[in-house]
């Protein structure tokens, strides 16, 4: 199995830039696909962006086009989440995943067997 640990979090104005980490370790972390959901207060985790396992392919929840890009270093054992032009509406408890399985990537939280436990992303309007 892969454990999973969040960093980068933090309090934001609305407009700024915030940089998510995923530390990756106990597997091989190039055969994960990975993705990253978000919970806010009162509401359904959802999903925000995913990567395939070779970093080739990207795919984003519509909300954050064009402002957030994921990637990821297979060397490092590490994904990102760059977060730029961030609104009030972004804040939640961000939260990275991984899971073996073949298909290239997954928007529901079931296609994910390992989380990490979230970091706080706050953004003042």
């Amino acid at each position: 199995q892969v454990q999973l640990v969040e960093s980068g979090g933090g309090l934001v104005q609305a407009g700024g830039s915030l940089r998510l980490s995923c530390a990756a370790s106990g597997r091989t972390f190039s055969r994960y696909r990975m993705g990253w959901f978000r919970q806010a207060p009162g509401k359904e985790r959802e999903f925000v962006a995913a990567i395939s396992r070779s970093g080739e392919g990207t795919y984003y929840e519509d909300s954050v086009k064009g402002r957030f890009t994921i990637s990821r270093d297979n060397v490092k054992n590490t994904g990102y989440l760059q977060m730029n032009s961030l609104k009030p509406e972004d804040t939640a408890v961000y939260y990275c995943a991984a899971d073996p399985r073949s298909t290239d990537w997954g928007r529901m939280t079931y296609e994910y067997g390992y989380w990490g436990q979230g970091t706080q992303v706050t953004v003042s309007s």
